[in-house]
Formats: structure tokens, sequence, C-alpha cells
């Protein structure tokens, strides 16, 4: 049992993070459903993870991340950071931007019951080369086995954030925090939670964020640094198409990263290039090339905005993800338009 006791200065400061973390949710993610005994609440996901780490580059990406991290238990805190909520590609650069003497403190402490190898010491010296190896694993990771269903954990993200609105709203901050999850309970001044570690720590002055997911694991998780605000991760329940979907079509039939790249114009819409490539965690190029593609097809439309690009789904697009969230790929066929019949790209455009 954890002991947070929390002062004013924290009890001012609760809130609810606004987003999940793209490397944060993969790397608890990748850890949570190698348990089968908690893979079945999510058997689509833990199939499609199953399939991907079988083939090619997935599967060397699922080998690193199964040696450099522990298969179960408290992760380094380092690799689920509070910074680089963007994108993975954020998420990545906050993880690289820490500290090689903390890197080495919490792998050290990680590796205390595995047995040594090559890699896993340089990965705790922090050593460049393997950090980006390891990057470059959960980046793999996330785009074969989540992306497809990003979406949908984003919705369930939200509306847990809005029900435990609510519920502050309604009945205060004992009852939100009774309600989060039976592991938490709130016995004034201290926040009793059943994490991977036990302890009694005093808040750090600066606030707790709550961040709900449905892919937390098991239990609650908790991250404590000096100075920052203390972040709780704690399990909800995971949204009924990505627990028990089937194969995602549409990502068959386009390709996981064009299909995410469309879901992101459907839920914001109008985004630039820029802002595109940070929400589905890939390179400027990477995304303009995407863009054409999807473009040219006809499922987007791009114009100018003064210096920049900006994307919106055209109604064939958004009738393709209709079709997508209902029919087999042999649908999705039907009313996808054939490669000489361009949708017209705009001069200029990348």
């Amino acid at each position: 049992m954890l002991r947070l006791q929390l002062g004013p200065a924290d009890l001012c400061r609760v809130r609810l993070a606004d987003r999940l973390h793209p490397v944060g949710t993969a790397l608890l993610a990748g850890q949570w459903l190698r348990d089968p005994t908690v893979a079945v609440m999510a058997p689509s996901l833990a199939e499609q993870a199953g399939v991907v780490e079988a083939a090619g580059v997935a599967q060397a990406a699922t080998a690193i991340l199964r040696h450099l991290l522990p298969g179960r238990g408290s992760l380094p805190d380092f690799v689920t950071p509070l910074d680089g909520l963007e994108s993975v590609t954020a998420g990545l650069e906050a993880i690289r931007a820490t500290p090689a003497r903390r890197v080495r403190a919490e792998v050290t402490a990680a590796y205390a019951d595995v047995a040594a190898s090559p890699l896993r010491r340089r990965f705790a010296t922090a050593d460049p080369e393997t950090l980006d190896l390891f990057g470059g694993a959960v980046r793999t990771w996330f785009e074969a086995v989540l992306a497809p269903h990003w979406p949908d954990l984003v919705a369930a993200h939200r509306q847990q954030v809005i029900c435990a609105s609510q519920r502050l709203a309604r009945h205060g901050l004992a009852s939100l925090f009774d309600g989060l999850h039976p592991a938490i309970r709130w016995r004034e001044p201290v926040l009793e939670v059943r994490t991977w570690w036990h302890g009694e720590l005093t808040g750090t002055g600066h606030g707790l964020i709550l961040l709900p997911s449905p892919l937390a694991g098991p239990r609650p998780r908790v991250l404590v640094e000096p100075g920052r605000p203390i972040l709780l991760v704690y399990p909800v329940p995971m949204p009924r198409r990505a627990a028990s979907a089937g194969v995602d079509s549409l990502g068959r039939l386009l390709g996981t990263t064009r299909a995410l790249v469309l879901r992101r114009l459907a839920d914001d819409g109008g985004l630039t290039t820029t802002v595109l490539a940070r929400a589905v965690g890939i390179s400027l190029s990477s995304t303009s090339e995407h863009a054409s593609a999807l473009r040219s097809a006809g499922l987007i439309a791009s114009e100018r905005d003064g210096g920049a690009v900006r994307h919106h789904l055209t109604p064939l697009g958004a009738h393709l993800l209709v079709a997508g969230s209902e029919s087999s790929v042999s649908d999705l066929s039907a009313v996808w338009p054939s490669a000489g019949q361009p949708a017209g790209r705009p001069p200029g455009l990348p």
C-alpha cells in the first residue's frame, strides 16, 4: 500500500489529465498485454498484438521492449514521463532528455531480479544508440498495435474525465477520490493506493494529476517527482470496440498510419500538416506523404492557410470511416476510388 499525505497546496491543484500519453500508454499496454490473465479483458488488442509481434519489424520491436523492460510491476519512471503528451515523437524526446544519472538509478532498480545482458547494460548506462533503439521499438509497437484503436481509447478517456468532473462538481473531492477505483481510498488527509510499490510519501505541493486509462493494467500507477505534480494513472473499463472488435478493416485497407490520419481529421478537423504530424506521432515528411495519398484518393482535401497547409475530411472520407466501423475489407473496397481518379491536388501542396 502506498500512502500519500496530501496537503492544502496539493488538494487545491487536483486536476484530470486532458489526454492520454501515447508513449506512456504504449509501454503500460505492452507490459499489460503480456499477462494472459489480464489480456483477456481486451481480446482484440491482445490478438492484434500477437499477430503483429509475430511478423517482421514488429517482432523485433517486441523482442527489444520485452528484453529491456520488466514484464510485471513497476516500470522505470523515466519511460512514462509527464512531458510529451502531444505525440509519440514528443514522448520519446522527453525520455531522451532524462539525465543519465536518473536512467542508471531507475533501470538498475528495475533489473534487480533479472539477468544482466550486454543490451541491458548499455540501456542502464543511457547509451545514446540503445536509447534510439528503444525509441524506435516503442514507435513501431505503437503504430502496429495501438494506433488502430487509439481513437476508441481516447474517447474512453474523455468519457471518464467527463464523469469524474461531474462527480467532483456535484459531490466534492472526497467523492471523486473514492469513485476512481477500488484500489484507491481517501482517508483524509491520506490517499491510499494499492499499487506496485509501498511506502509513505508527502505531497510535492504541486498538486495531483488524475489520468484514467483503459491500459493502465490491473493496478493503479503512481509517478512522484520532486517539484512536479504527482501523477496517478488508474484503470478504467476498456472501450467496447477495442475490447471486442475484430480486425481493423480500415487499417487493413489503407494501412495503419493512414487510417489513423483519417480518424484524427475526423475527430479534430482542419489540422495543419505540423499539428497532424504531432497528433499522429509521425514525422512531417511522412505526414505529407500520407496526406498526399489520401488526397489523391479523394478522402481528404487540403488548402493553403498562410504559410501552412490545412487538411479536411471529404464526404467520401467520412463515408469510408463510417463503413470502416461496420464493414469488412471487401465492403470497404467498394467505396475506395481507383488510382486513376485523383481528387484534384491543389498546386504546390506537399
